[in-house]
């Protein structure tokens, strides 16, 4: 059966393909909220938290009545029963890849519960709250470092265990599943930035020019002319340091047909230096630009490359400006402006990664790889493009629909649906990260140019990058404060 499948219909036969349809499936599922039904209201999320026991609980309040671990479970059976079906109709080995998923979920999930410990996870803005004062500032996002750090583990010393789990080592699957996902999501973000100010819009969607058109060419030639690194390795390592991060890394290399190493390798750099960002950006912020609050809070979205760590930034600065102010110039700003100047720049840079994806298959079509003679068909493009960048584009593009034609109470109840959902993107994202560490071999990084890669990042983001974003975010947002309080 699942060979006929394979041969009938090319829609069933990709993992490309199944990220589309699986992430499509957990979307509408929770935008059932809309019409009464909360149907994935059961899944887990992870609390930060002190107490082991307060760690895990229902994303919905309707299943209250069920324990943390009760959750845990139903999600992981959920998403094994869902991933075995698609590996089955794939002509995968489905037993071998429910027993090494049922291992990497597991490993998985207790990295990222360690990494929303409050001592690991807490920001200086949450101190207060959580009645603490120290820990490591690593947000939630610290789980996929730690998920990362234990699949390197894992990988160059436990051989034995790699083969275990192979089939169901599947990190570009994972994250292109968590990426259709995100679709939803910044969908409500952008739907929610309609009704800010004008101005900052209108800044936030000139970012994209800066992230797309100065920062990715000159990443691209740094890292072909001074490092020698091919058109494989060096497009989607300019998409994962200019634009944002891991989804534009991975949508890059489906764009280019790029080895499925390359994207994940960049993506792992993307998230360590994030986190190395997380930690210096805002304090640096608050000693330089306490004067200028929505500078801060855009050069946190044009800084820092994940979605998850940019906002972060953007609550850790919008925290310690505020405080710095009101202490030196008796200035007190209404909390959360530099926040949403953070996450709408974001936000627009997001919106383009499906263009910018069908740009670079073209062009990679058309130039990079195109012998002289050969002539081109629309057929070749669509092959190179990668799939599940439309689930993305289909599910930002209906949510903006939805949010723009339905009435307050269903849009509310659509926000609650799609926020319900986004809980297995964090969760795809973890597995991604872990499953990474387990493909990771240094000796076989190192001879792929893995300490170039480093480099050229860490010349990148701190040679050009910040700085460029700060210039960029003064010329946009100078002279711009805050309402004050009252």
């Amino acid at each position: 059966m699942p060979e006929t499948i394979k041969k009938r219909s090319p829609y069933f036969s990709t993992e490309d393909w199944w990220a589309v349809w699986i992430g499509l499936l957990i979307v509408f599922l929770g935008m059932l909220k809309m019409g009464g039904a909360d149907l994935v209201g059961w899944a887990v999320k992870t609390n930060m938290w002190a107490d082991l026991s307060k760690a895990l609980s229902p994303v919905s309040a309707v299943y209250k009545g069920l324990s943390g671990f009760t959750s845990l479970i139903l999600t992981y059976v959920f998403l094994t029963a869902i991933l075995s079906i698609a590996v089955a109709i794939m002509g995968g080995k489905v037993g071998r890849f429910i027993a090494g998923f049922t291992v990497i979920f597991g490993i998985t999930y207790a990295c990222w519960m360690v990494g929303n410990y409050i001592h690991v996870a807490a920001t200086p803005d949450q101190y207060a709250k959580l009645k603490i004062d120290w820990s490591l500032r690593l947000t939630g996002e610290g789980g996929f470092v730690i998920a990362l750090l234990a699949g390197l583990a894992i990988g160059n010393f436990w051989p034995g265990m790699v083969d275990f789990l192979k089939d169901a080592t599947k990190p570009e699957w994972f994250v292109k599943t968590a990426i259709v996902i995100l679709g939803a999501k910044v969908g409500l973000n952008a739907l929610q930035s309609t009704g800010l100010a004008a101005q900052v819009v209108f800044r936030g969607l000139c970012a994209i020019v800066e992230a797309y058109l100065i920062y990715w060419p000159i990443v691209y030639f740094i890292a072909r002319r001074y490092f020698k690194f091919t058109p494989e390795w060096a497009a989607p390592l300019a998409s994962g340091i200019s634009i944002c991060g891991v989804s534009a890394a991975i949508a890059t290399g489906g764009a280019i047909k790029a080895r499925p190493v390359v994207p994940v390798i960049v993506s792992s750099l993307v998230v360590i230096f994030a986190v190395v960002e997380l930690l210096i950006l805002p304090f640096a912020a608050q000693t330089w630009l306490f004067r200028e609050p929505m500078v801060a809070g855009a050069w946190m979205g044009l800084a820092v490359k994940t979605d998850g760590a940019a906002a972060a930034s953007g609550a850790v600065a919008d925290a310690l400006i505020r405080a710095k102010a009101f202490s030196d110039l008796g200035v007190k700003w209404q909390e959360g402006w530099m926040l949403m100047t953070t996450t709408t720049v974001k936000v627009f840079i997001d919106i383009f990664i499906a263009i910018w994806a069908f740009i670079l298959a073209i062009i990679w079509a058309f130039k990079i790889e195109n012998r002289k003679g050969e002539k081109i068909s629309t057929g070749d493009i669509w092959l190179r493009f990668p799939k599940f960048v439309l689930g993305y584009a289909a599910l930002f593009l209906l949510i903006i629909l939805i949010g723009v034609t339905a009435g307050k109470d269903t849009v509310k109840l659509m926000n609650i649906g799609v926020n319900q959902a986004d809980t297995f993107r964090g969760i795809f994202f973890a597995l991604t990260f872990f499953t990474i560490g387990l493909m990771s071999n240094f000796k076989r990084l190192w001879e792929e140019g893995m300490g170039r890669l480093a480099v050229v990042y860490l010349v990148c983001l701190f040679g050009f990058i910040i700085w460029v974003g700060l210039l960029i975010s003064w010329l946009f947002f100078h002279g711009i404060t805050p309402p004050l309080v009252g």
